[in-house]
């Protein structure tokens, strides 16, 4: 992607110049093409296809394998399923990170800093990128980055990075709120509109205070959030159906490609949840997962089996009002109480009953989500059979709810292991991936090249075992 970026930007460049009066400048070199030749905007689509990479692509489906919703089946997937992860395999995210996505939004704001709505995107991108690095890394540098005196960032904690971010999406949603909406082309997320980029905005800055357990925090901010499917952060999918290559569900693209065959979604603990002839299906007299156990299954041989989640043109959520509901939903329920989180709950089943998550494919498949009453929690109810208090009942559907919808974000893999520290009796209990593992994955490897070429890089990586900060 990042060579694919560069030559993207050459490619704008040179559309750039060819637009301007044939005569205008005519003694010039046209071999000397600078950046400052480059309308500054034209970057936003660059951009953006890093961030979609770096949300949705390699190091997002080891992370679907270690919070058990997806299987390494085969080759290089089924050794990083064993839990043989080298710090190869995070090279590709980390340079979205640091160099497709943080540099070009620094830039944007730079070159036209009275852009409001320019400016607020760019903050938002480097806060989701920023944010998810801190996440999936831990400590991660950040406070020196991009600076012209600095040849080797330090690497700031996980927490001062995370607070750094939700400071930043504070001033993104103040740049947003003043903004006007416009169309802009080069934007293939929102297309300008800068109400939705707000709402982006609010549902990261309560994805971030989830992680760090703050959860009066985060029910605020979602307050604010996603609210609708249709405001969406999503990646669609433009390419030619009739072409291989080019822009598909990057899912798709890999089982398509060369790793057909290696990852999917057989003996997975999600398809368990899911399928109505499983030991572990979680549905009941008010729940069929018919419809969304047939959409979500991924099968490894790829092509035309693929019709639901990963289909070659289906959106790829990046930020989601199923994320944001659902934060409602948890936090609310444990800060305002039993009665919020069930009324969050049953918002949420509503727009499940109506369809909600489901292309045309499958949506002659049966699927029922009725509404819950409180009595579904109480000892002896559907939803509490071992007897657990109603509110641990009730947040228990929560999180399993957003197990569920989080398939295809890294939510379920934040979750898991968020609830590990102090509320294992709600988390979803996903088995280990070999019976020879004692401990769950915490953490992604840094990455190779910053490893190797960092001196204030740690001298070994600290092993995906090592439990971050901010679950310690």
């Amino acid at each position: 992607m990042k060579n694919i970026i560069k030559i993207s930007f050459l490619l704008i460049a040179l559309i750039a110049t060819s637009c301007q009066d044939l005569v205008e400048g005519i003694n010039d070199n046209p071999n000397k093409i600078t950046i400052a030749d480059v309308d500054p905007t034209l970057f936003l689509t660059g951009t953006l296809l890093a961030n979609t990479s770096a949300q949705a692509g390699h190091l997002n489906r080891i992370a679907g394998m270690y919070s058990g919703q997806l299987t390494g089946i085969s080759s290089l997937y089924s050794n990083i399923y064993g839990y043989s992860l080298s710090t190869a395999e995070s090279v590709g995210t980390w340079s979205r990170i640091y160099i497709g996505i943080v540099p070009n939004a620094r830039h944007m704001r730079q070159e036209l800093p009275n852009d409001n709505l320019i400016v607020g995107i760019t903050k938002v991108l480097e806060a989701q990128a920023i944010g998810l690095a801190a996440s999936l890394f831990g400590d991660v540098p950040y406070s020196q980055i991009n600076n012209e005196e600095v040849d080797d960032p330090a690497f700031d904690s996980q927490m001062s990075v995370l607070s750094a971010v939700n400071s930043l999406l504070d001033d993104a949603i103040s740049d947003l709120s003043s903004a006007t909406s416009r169309s802009i082309d080069e934007d293939i997320y929102y297309e300008g509109d800068a109400t939705k980029w707000r709402e982006a905005a609010y549902t990261l800055k309560a994805r971030f205070l989830m992680m760090t357990r703050d959860y009066s925090g985060a029910y605020a901010a979602a307050q604010q959030g996603i609210s609708s499917f249709g405001n969406n952060m999503t990646h669609i999918p433009r390419g030619d159906a009739s072409v291989a290559e080019g822009d598909k569900n990057l899912f798709w693209e890999i089982l398509e490609g060369s790793r057909t065959g290696d990852i999917g979604s057989a003996d997975s603990y999600l398809a368990g949840l899911l399928d109505p002839a499983s030991g572990t299906y979680r549905g009941n007299d008010k729940t069929d997962e018919t419809a969304r156990g047939a959409y979500s299954y991924v099968f490894e041989t790829g092509g035309s089996d693929n019709l639901g989640i990963i289909e070659q043109f289906e959106p790829m959520n990046l930020v989601s009002f199923e994320e944001n509901h659902l934060i409602l939903a948890e936090a609310g329920a444990r800060t305002a109480g039993f009665a919020t989180g069930l009324q969050h709950l049953n918002e949420f089943r509503a727009w499940l009953n109506g369809g909600g998550r489901l292309n045309g494919n499958f949506s002659d498949l049966s699927f029922a989500y009725e509404a819950y009453d409180a009595a579904d929690f109480e000892t002896g109810g559907m939803e509490n059979a071992d007897g657990m208090s109603a509110d641990r009942a009730l947040l228990r559907e929560i999180i399993e709810e957003r197990y569920v919808s989080g398939f295809g974000q890294f939510m379920p893999y934040d979750d898991a292991r968020r609830l590990r520290k102090g509320d294992s009796d709600v988390a979803v209990p996903f088995p280990l991936n070999v019976a020879s593992a004692t401990q769950h994955p915490e953490r992604m490897p840094y990455s190779d090249d910053e490893l190797n070429t960092n001196s204030n890089a740690p001298a070994d990586d600290p092993g995906i075992f090592t439990k971050t900060e901010v679950n310690q």
